[in-house]
């Protein structure tokens, strides 16, 4: 009985230790030789996890650690009168100045455009970026709109090109060029100019929108 009961015990210690060590990341085995001069031997496997991952950055911010704020392109149109002063001495309605009755022009200020930084890092493969419509450029104060393809971006790296943004939805991708071990590790940053085109006369008002830019590996 005594033996039997010993039995028992070393078997259940045995399943107790082979449940311990299944979670393990590393295994080895064990062998038991007889003999002078006979070796014994244990082989051992590892694993290296190493996860993926894609850090954008466009404005405020830095590596490792995103900002979480929105940065804000804003873009101001001033009128010249034709004929008389530069523009009229306030901005008000029936204020009088001097006017060759010609069409106003309007000059968008900062003429040379908003510029951002932005940074793009990854080691997991080819890195995309698309730019998406959230909100279109609509009048706070009537439903006129501009199409949000109007604003435009330029890049001041072509190893970090700027996407086209449409004028609604998701534009077309743009790649990043990588920088190490073919195309699976990305570094690069950029500075962006955001311009307002100013195609066409619009209706008087502040317009808001808003626009998202992503980046993207396989």
């Amino acid at each position: 009985m005594r033996q039997a009961r010993l039995a028992r015990v070393l078997a259940l210690c045995a399943v107790a230790a082979g449940a311990a060590n299944e979670g393990r990341l590393a295994q080895a085995e064990q062998s038991t030789t007889t003999g002078l001069g006979v070796p014994a031997t244990a082989r051992l496997k590892f694993t290296v996890n190493i996860d993926k991952f894609v850090f954008f950055r466009l404005g405020t911010g830095a590596w490792p650690t995103p900002s979480g704020t929105i940065d804000t392109a804003a873009f101001t149109l001033a009128p010249t009168i034709p004929g008389g002063p530069t523009t009229p001495a306030v901005a008000a309605n029936n204020t009088a100045a001097n006017w060759s009755g010609g069409a106003p022009t309007f000059a968008v200020s900062p003429a040379g455009g908003v510029q951002l930084p932005v940074e793009v890092r990854s080691n997991g493969g080819q890195v995309s970026l698309r730019a998406t419509v959230s909100t279109p450029l609509t009048n706070t104060s009537s439903a006129n709109t501009i199409p949000m393809s109007e604003i435009t971006v330029a890049s001041s790296s072509t190893a970090l090109p700027a996407p086209v943004i449409p004028n609604t939805g998701t534009g077309a991708p743009v790649n990043v060029t990588p920088t190490a071990f073919g195309t699976l590790v990305t570094l690069q940053t950029a500075t962006w100019t955001f311009s307002y085109a100013n195609l066409t006369p619009r209706p008087a008002g502040t317009y808001l929108g808003q626009v998202t830019f992503t980046a993207s590996s396989p």
